[in-house]
């Protein structure tokens, strides 16, 4: 069967490809490569039609009804991409060494006589927990987490460490600097914050494994998530994304144990941007499987 490849703009035929009526989308990325090779199968997108959504590796033709007449797919051109490990690597790993040369060499940032002050209790429990979480986020993308989709915009890798390594610095400056003064309400605040993003950080990295057991190694599989044994993962009931949840009260009990306004900032932003993507795998969930708890929001427990 003739397959004619379609520029999803342009509409202009890019390519026509010999293939059969069970051949799937990865197979017509793999035709349409050898004959573009500038295209390899990671930037490639398809479209039963130009303003369509995007098809799955596993879609076959025949499940798309392009079985009569002259079928067409629309293609369109994803970018240069780079591999989700690589890109998180390097979002992580920066905050990791950004903070802590603001931490462990004062005399950098501050000057000669930042070396004289001495830090207070506070500023070393935030470099523990600014580098457990970083720490923690390589790990975890090294060992834990399995991606659906292999790869990711090449600009993403930009826009993301500009984001993550500069929040890293803004917090950085202010936490470490000599002038700054410990919470108001002394080791009640500190210890009530620190405990708080302990608890979270547990929180987060047990939906992390949670999802991860979800999903068998090598494929795109995706199930309906559920709590499991683990208490942590209770708030599988209420929220969609409860990774994302747990990283909120993480950052916020950063705040509130450094009580720091550019923590705060880093906090809110982050809230902002979870909140998107929840948005995001929320209506994906409940579009994909029919069965899909009606009582759960995406993110904030009753409310969002």
């Amino acid at each position: 069967m003739d397959l004619v490849i379609k520029d999803a703009k342009s509409e202009k035929t890019l390519a026509n490809l010999q293939v059969e009526l069970k051949s799937t989308i990865a197979d017509v990325k793999k035709q349409f490569a050898k004959q573009k090779p500038k295209y390899y199968a990671d930037r490639q997108s398809y479209r039963v039609n130009s303003r369509g959504k995007m098809l799955k590796d596993e879609d076959t033709l025949e499940s798309l009804g392009l079985t009569k007449g002259s079928p067409a797919l629309y293609f369109k051109d994803l970018g240069p991409q780079i591999g989700w490990t690589t890109v998180f690597l390097t979002e992580y790993a920066g905050p990791l060494v950004v903070y802590l040369i603001f931490y462990a060499q004062p005399t950098l940032i501050y000057g000669p006589s930042a070396a004289s002050e001495t830090k207070g209790l506070v500023v070393h429990l935030a470099a523990i927990c600014w580098t457990f979480h970083y720490a923690k986020r390589l790990l975890e993308t090294i060992f834990v987490h399995r991606f659906s989709h292999a790869t990711m915009p090449i600009l993403n890798i930009f826009k993301n460490s500009i984001y993550y390594w500069g929040f890293a610095a803004f917090v950085a400056y202010f936490v470490n600097h000599p002038l700054y003064t410990p919470p108001a309400f002394g080791a009640v605040q500190i210890y009530g914050g620190l405990a708080l993003f302990t608890l979270a950080e547990l929180g987060n990295f047990s939906i992390h494994m949670a999802l991860r057991n979800l999903r068998p190694p090598g494929t795109k599989e995706r199930k309906i998530p559920h709590p499991t044994s683990n208490p942590f993962t209770q708030l599988f009931k209420v929220v969609s994304c409860p990774n994302y949840t747990y990283e909120v009260l993480s950052w916020t009990g950063f705040t509130i144990m450094t009580q720091c306004l550019p923590a705060a900032l880093f906090t809110i932003a982050g809230f902002y941007q979870m909140a998107v993507w929840a948005l995001g795998k929320h209506r994906n969930y409940k579009k994909e499987f029919s069965s899909y708890p009606r009582g759960r929001k995406s993110i904030v427990p009753f409310l969002l």
